[in-house]
């Protein structure tokens, strides 16, 4: 009877353990997945949003006296802004919305300059946190 209770006892021990190992393991998995096309659509609307706001002019005076080369980069941002619409309203896939973020990152990279141009702070941080 000894060795009945004690194998009892390895054989439940085992079942809970494996059961356990698998739950972990499915967790790992599901972390390590790439986004889905859903959350990829998110995020590129996020910044397409956001190079958006930043062509908005707080002050369209300041916008009007800008030199040349703050100029090209206004240009440059809006141009990418544009291209980044026309590309998300076409994407369907995790990649074309990744290359819609891209864009929309760049236009923010050429936004940046042009309001360093004006004196301007040129913020950038991600329109979510992580």
């Amino acid at each position: 009877m000894g060795f009945m209770g004690v194998w009892s006892v390895l054989l439940v021990v085992g079942a809970v353990g494996g059961a356990a190992c698998g739950v972990v393991a499915g967790r790992r998995s599901w972390r390590d997945r790439s986004p889905s096309g859903l959350d990829a659509e998110a995020e590129a609307n996020q910044w397409l949003v956001r190079l958006a706001g930043g062509l908005v002019p707080p002050d369209v005076r300041a916008w009007a006296g800008a030199d040349a080369g703050t100029a090209r980069a206004l240009t440059s941002a809006a141009e990418c802004h544009r291209a980044a619409r026309t590309r998300l309203a076409t994407a369907r896939t995790a990649a074309e919305y990744a290359e819609v973020t891209r864009t929309a990152r760049e236009g923010l990279e050429h936004l940046g300059r042009a309001r360093a141009g004006l004196g301007r702070e040129t913020a950038t941080a991600s329109p979510a946190a992580g």
